[in-house]
């Protein structure tokens, strides 16, 4: 577990600790079946095991971990069926927001898309994965702050940890950031026209590639994958 970190006083111990191991395990940085120990995670953060342990809480929650009793936390193998369920959800929630946006996203929601977009191509540029995906989730966030329910995009990032290892896995080369690219361009015509429907065909076919690129991942990475 390499990547660094600062613990800050701007929120709680807990959720900072959360967010970062949730980084490091979509990012594989923690490799799925791995043990979390509390007494390594509250040295590397300099923390008593207090927020560590409300933080592997969370990541359980998150379906991230798993907690043994008198055996330890482990990192969740990925499950394609969790993977699927969660796209399934996502695109449902999505759907809905992705057709309002289509007639109520103001000219300032649609620039700051724009601007995203510009980013995503920039982190493409530079090989930046771990930016790229967060610009991605912006991406999305801001769609749904465009029609002020930043509640959809808060639903639909509850559930899709489990998908965002394999997005993270398929940026090398199952679906390349400028795969990503050109499909969130095809959304953002569609909202900049208006179109409802077209806006809805482009953010669907988005989500199903995950489904298409599931299989090829799990062959490459058949130790990381939960045999069902």
């Amino acid at each position: 577990m390499s990547t660094a970190y600062i613990i800050t006083a701007s929120e709680p111990v807990n959720q900072q600790i959360y967010r970062f191991l949730r980084q490091d395990i979509v990012t594989c940085v923690i490799s799925p079946g791995a043990l979390l120990s509390e007494k390594e995670v509250s040295a590397r953060f300099s923390v008593s095991r207090q927020p560590v342990r409300e933080a592997f809480i969370k990541l359980a929650e998150a379906d991230l971990v798993q907690i043994l009793p008198q055996r330890g936390t482990f990192v969740r193998k990925i499950s394609a069926r969790r993977v699927a369920d969660g796209r399934f959800i996502r695109e449902a929630v999505e759907t809905a927001v992705i057709r309002r946006a289509a007639t109520e996203a103001t000219p300032e929601a649609l620039a700051r898309l724009e601007h995203n977009l510009r980013l995503q191509k920039l982190s493409a540029e530079r090989n930046d994965s771990q930016a790229f995906l967060l610009l991605d989730d912006e991406f999305h966030r801001l769609i749904a702050q465009s029609i002020n329910c930043e509640l959809a995009w808060e639903t639909v990032e509850n559930i899709k940890a489990t998908m965002d290892r394999v997005r993270f896995l398929t940026l090398s080369k199952v679906s390349p950031p400028e795969s990503l690219i050109n499909q969130h361009e095809e959304i953002l015509q569609a909202l900049l026209a208006k179109d409802a429907d077209a806006a809805e065909r482009a953010l669907r076919h988005h989500l199903q590639e995950m489904i298409f690129s599931i299989t090829p991942i799990a062959e490459q990475n058949g130790a990381w994958f939960e045999q069902e």
